[in-house]
């Protein structure tokens, strides 16, 4: 059952928090092409497509991150299985785990909307690209957090793996 318990948590991750890095990631770039009308890019207006793909990757953002929420219950699951609950290692883990779900939820994702909107309404006050560079930003710590769990998870300290 660990095993399972083990390949279901794994994959979840890879599903959904990969998508949601990649989806995440690539977003600021097709929301200012989606408000083309300012910025540096001045004079060429909005662009349609841009405006479509953003809104299907912040989608993406959405609806993984509601998937997301599997991968620290199957690993909290599975470190119930393993008897580690108590280890440093699986805290710091959820630790990390809980503030890059926060700065999701709290920041990208509203940030997302707040360019979409930008997008979406010529009228609409605000320049987009301060927006977009913090949302940049933003999700450049969600990934780098991500990442340290990762390692977290495979160095695991004190653990009997030899690695």
């Amino acid at each position: 059952m660990t095993k399972v318990m083990l390949s279901l948590h794994v994959l979840a991750a890879i599903v959904a928090v990969g998508s949601i890095t990649a989806a995440a990631s690539m977003f600021p770039r097709y929301a200012l092409q989606a408000s083309g009308g300012r910025g540096r890019d001045r004079g060429r207006g909005p662009d349609g497509r841009a405006a479509a793909i953003a809104g299907l990757l912040h989608r993406i953002c959405r609806g993984y991150a509601a998937a997301g929420l599997a991968v620290p219950a199957l690993g909290v699951a599975t470190g119930a299985l393993l008897g580690v609950l108590t280890d440093v290692w699986l805290i710091a883990s959820l630790v990390l785990t809980v503030i890059a779900a926060a700065i999701l939820a709290l920041a990208i994702l509203p940030g997302q909307q707040r360019l979409l909107a930008l997008a979406e309404d010529a009228a609409a006050e605000g320049e987009p690209r301060p927006a977009a560079a913090r949302l940049t930003m933003l999700t450049g710590v969600f990934n780098l957090l991500w990442a340290a769990v990762v390692v977290l998870m495979i160095v695991r300290p004190g653990s009997t793996t030899g690695a």
